[in-house]
């Protein structure tokens, strides 16, 4: 299971990083650079690094707030305390070469 608190943020990279990077001729372009930095990277976190759009797109289960976190953890040990994995049988051995 994959859970995440509200302020998580979850990306590839630091939004600081990926603005420098994705928004860079605007920085360059604008005339005060480490205002328009500081309003890029602003804008990064509430699109890209939420929990909610990875939870949308299936990368965590759910975002749940810090004091479920405890009720929640356990909920899921609880639930795979007897799972059991069983692997398909091999196909082949190991060839000697």
């Amino acid at each position: 299971m994959n859970y995440a608190w509200p302020t998580a943020e979850i990306a590839v990279m630091g939004a600081q990083g990926a603005a420098e990077i994705i928004f860079k001729r605007e920085i360059a372009a604008a005339e005060d650079p480490e205002a328009k930095l500081a309003e890029k990277v602003q804008e990064y976190k509430e699109k890209f690094a939420t929990p909610y759009r990875a939870a949308h797109r299936g990368f965590i289960d759910e975002v749940i707030m810090p004091h479920e976190t405890r009720a929640k953890l356990i909920k899921a040990f609880k639930m795979l305390e007897n799972k059991a994995v069983t692997l398909p049988r091999k196909k082949h051995g190991n060839i000697p070469l």
